[in-house]
């Protein structure tokens, strides 16, 4: 009965992520041990619960047909482990969670070590990238992500905000004509981040104005990059203010049309809508919230 149990679970978390790696990930086991719960069920029951390519997995009609038992299943269970860990001084478990790459020394990233401090018996494992991870697929309990969310079916909640700048190197802005007005950077050079659209909105006093440049001499995939490449002189770019503070302070960054603002954005804890959120994950976004004072990168 407990190897039927746990089969039925690995078999959801494939329904889930559309792979027997994925569902690894998101199980921490390897794939090797979820194709054999995967085929056990099968071959215990005398179905077929996946139509299998190279590719990818889709479910059979005897699959869907069991899916949602399943899935009620383990949402008993986890509402069961949530409900022994409610209340508790000392939480239990382990916590897996994807956040920017870059602010490795910014506050965000200080209050999950904290946290880590605090709770001796959970166990973080902190995947860093620029790049939105698949949480689902991927098996994150938690990201932390930065910007304006795309609807899906994610949660979501707001834990705080940030700043950025426009800034250029001093040597970049000595070799042309001084930035004075909006208008008057559309004649200079941007550096690019892939995943970040280049539209970009001013304002001051009131007044807004739309900006898209075309000029983009360089362009990377990291926030970390394109902050180096604004550094060597090849252009300007709109960078997280905590970034770039001790830059400002020691002349080797300039503010570019400090009267004009970019607008504040926010920074998002969000998690899968699968199933009752875990106890622990929800106790680690009541912590960033907790510290959401100084929070800004």
């Amino acid at each position: 009965m407990i190897d039927d149990y746990r089969s039925l679970a690995v078999f959801v978390a494939i329904a889930d992520t559309g792979s027997l790696s994925a569902a690894g990930r998101r199980l921490k086991l390897s794939t090797s041990v979820i194709s054999h719960h995967l085929s056990r069920l099968e071959d215990r029951q005398g179905v077929t619960l996946f139509f299998r390519s190279t590719r990818s997995m889709s479910l059979t009609p005897e699959g869907n047909t069991a899916l949602e038992p399943a899935r009620r299943m383990v949402t008993a269970g986890e509402e069961a482990l949530d409900a022994i860990h409610v209340g508790s001084d000392e939480p239990v478990g382990a916590l897996r969670v994807a956040m920017p790459a870059f602010g490795e020394q910014s506050h965000l990233h200080n209050v999950l070590w904290d946290f880590a401090k605090q709770h001796p018996m959970v166990a973080i494992s902190l995947h860093c990238s620029d790049t939105p991870t698949d949480l689902v697929k991927d098996g994150f309990d938690l990201a932390i992500r930065l910007g304006t969310l795309r609807s899906s079916s994610l949660k979501s909640r707001r834990i705080a905000d940030f700043e950025r700048w426009l800034v250029a190197s001093p040597d970049y802005l000595a070799g042309r004509s001084p930035i004075k007005s909006p208008e008057d950077l559309a004649e200079n050079d941007f550096v690019a981040v892939t995943q970040i659209p280049s539209l970009m909105t001013l304002e001051c006093d009131g007044q807004s104005i739309q900006f898209d440049p075309e000029n983009m001499r360089v362009e990377v995939n990291t926030v970390t990059a394109a902050k180096a490449a604004v550094l060597a002189g090849l252009g300007i770019w709109h960078v997280p203010l905590g970034e770039i503070e001790d830059d400002l302070a020691q002349g080797r960054l300039m503010h570019v049309l400090p009267d004009w603002n970019l607008p504040v954005l926010g920074i998002y804890a969000v998690w899968p809508d699968i199933g009752p959120q875990k106890a622990l994950t929800r106790r680690l976004i009541d912590y960033f919230l907790g510290n959401r004072t100084g929070l800004m990168l």
